[in-house]
């Protein structure tokens, strides 16, 4: 039974590496019946959004999909196709795996760790007030008048927001997700000695969920220590479930310990739909010019396929894709000794090799 995925090609350099990532993902002898979708900056001009309505309701009917990168618009008051997405579908998990594979460049080795960020809600929910507005001389005076403190009118303010209801959502998603993956440990992120009510909840209702987890080791970290024991020893870590500021910062800073953002995978998950893609951005400069590294949008597709239950062609293609970074061989620049070395291949050359190395 083929499997219905929505694909957005995105813009930039996405359509390039959508399909070198369609292309190999065929190639696992998995069946697929795209429904193609597009979004991005041409959109917007036609639109005026860079994620029409068409595809949401696609995603709602196959529940499954396959993202490439899109510009967001710089000063243009658009927000991105990403927090859109995330909000209508109730996409409340961002799964972003981090693992070293030889022949990668990185001052690591042997990391594998799996960061599991809440998506709606934090600082990020987008609830802010503009100063000189009457809505912020409101919130002043009723932080002045239920609080000790008189903030400066000429001053924005941030509302930070944190639930029982999603907190119990995301760490329950989190141990689940370590018990179905043979995984060892959760730690839950925060920063509950200085926020203490708000991190103070998300780690009290984090120490009750983990109450229902026996089986699955649990312990908590302070945000600014959870940077430096991931720079010092990341080895001792497996899962980490964070708020959405922390787990946005902590993703990146993972992604930079395995050779950067051109390998980090990425996954959009709630109840009803899942949404996977690469975590870098759409690279606009580079676009149809067969440059840019596809292996983050692949690697995505590898965790698409566990989702739709093809483990065996996941795991095919994730061993196929290892063996081309690790023989270094056909890759793109970034990963190559030198950007400038003149043996690095182009995009489609990546899908080529891929391909030719799961067909052995």
């Amino acid at each position: 039974m083929p499997h219905a995925v929505t694909l957005i090609p995105g813009d930039g350099t996405g359509p390039e590496i959508t399909e070198a990532t369609r292309r190999v993902l065929e190639a696992t002898g998995v069946k697929f019946v795209w429904d193609v979708r597009r979004a991005g900056a041409e959109m917007l001009e036609k639109y005026g959004t860079v994620l029409p309505d068409d595809v949401i309701e696609s995603i709602k009917r196959t529940k499954v999909g396959l993202k490439g990168p899109i510009t967001t618009p710089v000063g243009r008051g658009q927000r991105s196709a990403n927090v859109t997405l995330r909000k209508k579908l109730d996409l409340y998990a961002n799964l972003r795996p981090a693992k070293t594979y030889p022949g990668l460049r990185s001052r690591y080795e042997n990391i594998d760790l799996i960061i599991v960020r809440e998506n709606t809600e934090d600082l990020y929910a987008g609830i802010e007030f503009q100063r000189g507005t009457p809505e912020h001389e409101e919130i002043l005076e009723v932080i002045s008048r239920c609080t000790s403190h008189q903030l400066d009118s000429n001053s924005a303010l941030s509302v930070k927001y944190i639930t029982v209801a999603a907190t119990r959502r995301i760490v329950r998603f989190a141990f689940e997700y370590a018990r179905a993956n043979g995984r060892r440990k959760v730690t839950a992120v925060h920063k509950a000695n200085i926020m203490r009510l708000s991190d103070g909840l998300f780690l009290a209702t984090a120490h009750e969920v983990a109450k229902e987890f026996s089986d699955i080791q649990f312990e908590d970290r302070i945000v600014d220590n959870m940077c430096m024991q991931l720079v010092q020893k990341p080895e001792l870590y497996d899962v980490l479930v964070l708020p959405n500021l922390y787990g946005d910062i902590i993703s990146d800073l993972s992604a930079g310990l395995i050779g950067g953002l051109g390998v980090a995978p990425g996954a959009n998950i709630g109840s009803q739909c899942a949404v996977f893609e690469p975590v870098h951005g759409s690279a606009p400069k580079y676009a149809g010019q067969n440059k840019v590294n596809p292996m983050a949008m692949m690697f995505s597709g590898v965790m698409m396929l566990r989702h739709l239950g093809e483990r065996e062609a996941a795991h095919r293609l994730e061993r196929a894709l290892t063996h081309i970074i690790a023989e270094g061989k056909y890759v793109t620049y970034d990963l190559k000794p030198r950007p400038d070395d003149p043996t690095s291949v182009g995009t489609s050359q990546v899908a080529d090799a891929v391909i030719e190395r799961l067909h052995r």
